[in-house]
């Protein structure tokens, strides 16, 4: 089997052949540091650390570079607007960026090169465009013609007349072409500005990805992804001036992420529907977000709700309470002789997943062997102790491996929940287990709710029935549920 997915440049699905065999060199457009990345954004980064994963899950060796675009005008707005230089926006936002990646779980990039760090990469390009006539100089700015790029539009599908009057273009009178873009950009007072053959000032959005893509990862790379808002005019742009400098294909696929409306409205500060992935993650788990984003296709609109959001969160915690199951039977030694076939799931795993990524058919797949686990539940057949151990693993590698669902770390979440709640409680459980209760992490908690487990078992048998309705009830009130089993054992699940 082989991974085919939609490439933009050609309008069809293709089978993925890489320069390198075994080797993706993938390009993502990374955050534009003014501000907090909106989950507009977050659904960009997040599509693009699955596709990425799911290579590496195939047996590839994945290069992955993400920019930092740390000079640009709306980096000079922000910085005017607050009073303070440019470097301090940069800088500030850079940390959060990297600071919101890492709590979305998203794998961090093999180099996450920033502009400011390649100006002479870029003025290298420039000087190769302006001698070989395809750009020019007007003053102490540097334009792109692009009507010495034959092929200019080939990404978007537009011909250039339709570009020249639908498109949003810089306003200067002496350009040649209002479609002509900068490439170098002459300073202004109190702008940050760098020394150039043309005096000084500092390169413009799309020659910056080029310099970096180029630099990292060679002429051509593999994969370029980005958000469908990108395609014009940013990486038409980058084709552009990549391949009029290099004589090279830039990139032999391209992927672009669809756009993301709040409550069937575009996202607006106006509206009042503008979201920041901080935000939300001061409110869900990142996990019930990444959950989301994966029900729907990279490709496709996707509307956020918050009703959407709540949904995803519960079917985390369906596939949490599924392995919680699994993990208890093998803890307690329970065997028996089922086994369920995890072969003929992962085959349908990877059979829809290669077809251009589609993550809601590989979440469905899931679903279906967590159904297959429950029946067995339900209906006694215990599995055999080796075909548990392979399931957890095979969930590992899926959730974990491919999905970046770190389920550790949201039952440590929830954990943290329960302590809370239960702190507020410490005296009635001290009472019921009759002994002091010293400490609160999550092992304690565990070995306490075991231990009420026992009291509640010892006290049905005692028939002293209003005890251990009481130790239910308590339990459910911090958010643990119990289950009592057909053999006689009681299990809990986190609520």
């Amino acid at each position: 089997m082989s991974i085919k997915f939609y490439n933009t440049l050609t309008k069809k699905k293709e089978e993925f052949k890489p320069i390198n065999d075994k080797t993706v060199k993938m390009y993502v457009c990374g955050p534009t540091v003014y501000d907090y990345f909106h989950i507009g954004n977050a659904r960009s980064f997040i599509m693009a650390d699955v596709i990425r994963r799911y290579f590496e899950y195939r047996g590839y060796d994945v290069k992955f570079i993400m920019n930092i675009t740390d000079v640009d005008d709306k980096i000079i707005k922000k910085a005017n607007e607050e009073g303070v230089s440019s470097d301090v926006i940069a800088e500030k936002y850079t940390k959060a960026f990297l600071e919101d990646i890492e709590k979305l779980g998203i794998k961090r990039a093999t180099i996450n090169p920033k502009a400011t760090e390649n100006i002479q990469e870029i003025i290298k390009i420039i000087e190769k465009l302006i001698s070989s006539g395809i750009a020019y100089q007007l003053g102490n700015d540097v334009y792109y013609s692009i009507d010495k790029f034959s092929q200019y539009g080939k990404l978007s599908g537009k011909n250039i007349d339709e570009l020249i009057s639908g498109a949003r273009v810089e306003v200067d009178e002496n350009k040649r072409n209002p479609l002509d873009f900068a490439l170098w950009k002459g300073a202004k007072e109190g702008e940050p500005s760098w020394d150039s053959p043309w005096g000084k000032g500092r390169p413009g959005w799309h020659i910056e990805c080029s310099a970096m893509a180029m630099k990292y990862l060679g002429d051509t790379i593999d994969i370029h992804c980005g958000g469908n808002d990108l395609i014009f005019p940013h990486h038409e742009n980058e084709i552009a001036q990549s391949e009029a400098s290099s004589g090279k294909p830039f990139s032999n696929y391209w992927i672009h992420f669809g756009f993301l409306n709040i409550d069937n409205e575009k996202m607006s500060k106006s509206l009042g529907n503008f979201f920041t992935t901080r935000e939300i993650l001061d409110k869900y788990p990142a996990n019930a977000l990444k959950f989301y984003y994966y029900q729907t296709h990279y490709a496709s609109p996707l509307n956020f709700t918050k009703d959407g959001l709540e949904a995803a969160k519960n079917g985390i915690e369906r596939i949490n309470n599924t392995l919680q199951e699994l993990k208890y039977n093998l803890s307690e030694g329970k065997e028996g002789n089922y086994e369920i076939n995890i072969k003929e799931y992962e085959d349908k795993f990877v059979e829809v997943m290669d077809d251009d990524f589609n993550t809601p058919k590989g979440l469905s797949v899931l679903f279906e062997l967590i159904k297959d686990i429950n029946v067995c539940v339900s209906s006694g057949n215990l599995l055999k102790i080796e075909n548990i151990n392979n399931l957890i693993n095979f969930f590992d590698r899926i959730l974990n491996g491919v999905f970046g669902l770190n389920l550790s770390a949201y039952k440590n979440e929830l954990s943290d929940k329960i302590i809370s709640r239960f702190k507020e409680k410490r005296e009635t459980f001290e009472n019921i287990v009759e002994q002091k209760i010293e400490n609160y992490d999550s092992e304690n908690i565990s070995k306490l709710i075991n231990h009420l487990i026992e009291v509640r078992k010892e006290a049905k048998k005692s028939k002293k029935w209003n005890l251990a309705d009481q130790i239910r009830n308590e339990l459910k009130e911090i958010g643990i549920l119990l289950e009592d089993r057909k053999d006689g054992s009681t299990i809990w699940k986190a609520e």
